[in-house]
């Protein structure tokens, strides 16, 4: 669990400075930063569900999913803020094995918005995983084992 908690940190191979020292002692325990995620991953999930299901609502259907959705995505984001920290996922969300996932995140197009929010749901759990160390590894063999 220590090695899990220095490869999210990113320190994974330097020893604790003063400074690492102080910023550790002022920051959120590992426990409480996997509580958030989960809880804010959920809340996001269940808000872009939500706006899914309103869409097709008469009238005001187009403006509850717009709302709900964009609700939701923000959620969604926010909790993978409690893994890594808000600098450190901005550098490390255009790395090669996130920048498919974190381009579909961010594009949106007109038209065929159901599925377009399914690849989007996929693109950001796919994103979220990739910040816990062999995780896609662990869903690309459980599906194997699936398919097969």
């Amino acid at each position: 669990m220590d090695k899990l908690k220095r490869v999210l940190s990113g320190r994974d191979a330097e020893e604790p400075s003063g400074l690492a020292e102080v910023i550790d002692a002022t920051s959120l325990g590992w426990g409480t930063r996997v509580k958030g995620f989960v809880a804010c991953f959920a809340i996001g999930c269940l808000c872009s569900l939500l706006g899914s299901c309103l869409l097709w609502v008469p009238k005001k259907g187009l403006i509850l999913f717009a709302v709900f959705y964009t609700l939701g995505n923000i959620a969604s984001i926010g909790s993978t803020l409690f893994l890594m920290g808000p600098m450190k996922q901005l550098k490390r969300m255009f790395e090669p094995t996130r920048l498919i996932a974190t381009i579909v995140m961010l594009w949106r197009k007109e038209g065929l918005a159901l599925l377009f929010c399914i690849f989007q749901f996929f693109a950001l759990a796919w994103y979220s995983i990739s910040f816990i160390p062999f995780a896609r590894d662990a869903v690309k063999k459980c599906f194997l084992v699936c398919l097969s």
